[in-house]
């Protein structure tokens, strides 16, 4: 009867510290498994041999009856029983492991209140109790750890959990998590980033897959160390086994620190294809990816679909990033809306005058000579002469030759453009004087 109360009792503990939350400032919401399974073994103990003393029947039976209260969540009547145990004259009473016993219950009705600070005393107060099973002190140390974790007492944690190590022979991979997780709280990131690598050997050598939270946490350490090549390492495995938008964004952003723009490129569009893309950031990046490739269509479609399906932001750069993308394919009727709205949303001219080429590469030249008055009349425009250039084609090509001419002397006042400027304005006499002998001809 005394050995069914003690399994019930550790079913207790077992349920509380599987249910154990660190608070991870990495992956928030980390649920930290049952560090000390069945399995591991404690260190053979050197020291003299545990006498551990009996649980009487009377005491089990108050036992019994304040843990059946507890398990019907009535905890101030659990409480209350375990106050009497430990009273005064309740303790002389009780031997050194039944007050273990009383003080692990009590911590857990703490635990269930989410009183941490409470429940990591009583926890204090079992590993104070002399001759307590070995098997009872290592449960009670690591959970002891966890409550550190729990309160954001990092160091204090590392410390517990480091005298837990001490005590196992075999120490579980969920162990060294958590060892790690303490050790990149107070930022020493190599002692984080060997314990983390040492969980996630220990299940790979042993046929299983470790936690994505754990490669995670890999990854950032290596990332801080600029170590891209072992962050990369492990985003393709993440890449595999937990296949996510978040995976083939970073390691894309990682192959373009390396410097690898093809493979960035390839993941990006990997992701794109699979429809992971649907951030305005993200397909602005695709975008310019594809002009870096010097493949400007895709970067124009690419746009082009995210304005139809609203994910793109209505801002003027990106209207710019199209019309530019269409504009270098070669898609005139294409970049002319995009540069349209561009334009209409700048408050400087510049874009006007973009726009004016775009319309002279059409050959929508009256729409051309406006749209470039309008940029120099706006102002901010940051070749005045090369937009007087457009301006005079445009007038050019509308037969306007004294606008054009007017408009090439302006631009030759920049010695940029003066060479240019003069040899327009020697096309324009020269144009003029064919079309005179024409009409001399015909008439």
């Amino acid at each position: 009867m005394v050995g069914i109360s003690l399994l019930r009792i550790s079913a207790i503990s077992a349920v509380m510290l599987s249910s154990i939350i660190v608070l991870d400032r990495i992956e928030p919401g980390f649920l930290l498994s049952e560090a000390v399974a069945q399995d591991d073994k404690p260190k053979k103990d050197t020291r003299e041999t545990r006498r551990t003393p009996a649980l009487r029947n009377k005491v089990y039976e108050r036992l019994a009856e304040a843990q059946t209260l507890a398990e019907g969540k009535e905890y101030a009547a659990a409480a209350t029983i375990l106050d009497d145990m430990i009273s005064e004259d309740g303790k002389r009473a009780l031997n050194s492991y039944e007050l273990a016993n009383v003080y692990n219950l009590h911590a857990f009705l703490s635990y269930v209140k989410e009183d941490y600070a409470a429940s990591l005393r009583y926890y204090q107060q079992v590993i104070a109790q002399p001759d307590i099973p070995l098997a009872m002190e290592i449960n009670t140390r690591f959970t002891v750890a966890q409550l550190y974790f729990v309160q954001e007492k990092w160091q204090q944690g590392i410390d517990a959990l480091l005298m837990w190590f001490d005590l196992n022979e075999q120490p579980n991979a969920d162990a060294y998590v958590l060892l790690a997780q303490g050790y990149y709280q107070v930022k020493k990131y190599d002692l984080a980033l060997n314990n983390v690598e040492t969980a996630i050997s220990m299940h790979e050598t042993a046929g299983k897959l470790p936690k994505e939270q754990w490669y995670n946490l890999a990854r950032f350490l290596y990332f801080d160390k600029d170590d891209f090549v072992s962050a990369l390492d492990v985003l393709n495995t993440l890449l595999i086994y937990y296949p996510k938008k978040q995976y083939w964004v970073q390691a894309s952003h990682l192959y373009g620190e390396l410097k690898d723009e093809k493979r960035q490129l390839a993941l990006m569009e990997t992701a794109y294809e699979q429809g992971f893309l649907d951030r305005s950031s993200e397909l602005v990046t695709m975008a310019y990816l594809y002009l870096s490739a010097e493949v400007p269509y895709f970067a124009g479609s690419v746009m082009q679909r995210g304005f139809e399906d609203e994910l793109v932001d209505d801002k003027s750069k990106n209207y710019e990033l199209a019309g530019s993308a269409w504009a270098q394919a070669r898609e005139v009727e294409k970049s002319i809306p995009m540069m349209e709205k561009a334009a209409a949303k700048s408050d400087e001219g510049e874009l006007y005058v973009r726009l004016g080429n775009v319309y002279l590469d059409g050959d929508q030249f009256s729409k051309a000579a406006d749209s470039v008055q309008k940029g120099l009349k706006k102002g901010g425009v940051k070749r005045p002469d090369q937009a007087r250039l457009v301006l005079g084609m445009s007038y050019f090509n509308l037969g306007e030759y004294d606008k054009a001419r007017r408009a090439f002397r302006a631009a030759g006042k920049d010695e940029r453009s003066k060479s240019y400027s003069q040899q327009w304005i020697k096309y324009i006499a020269s144009e003029e004087n064919r079309q005179r002998e024409l009409e001399r001809d015909i008439f």
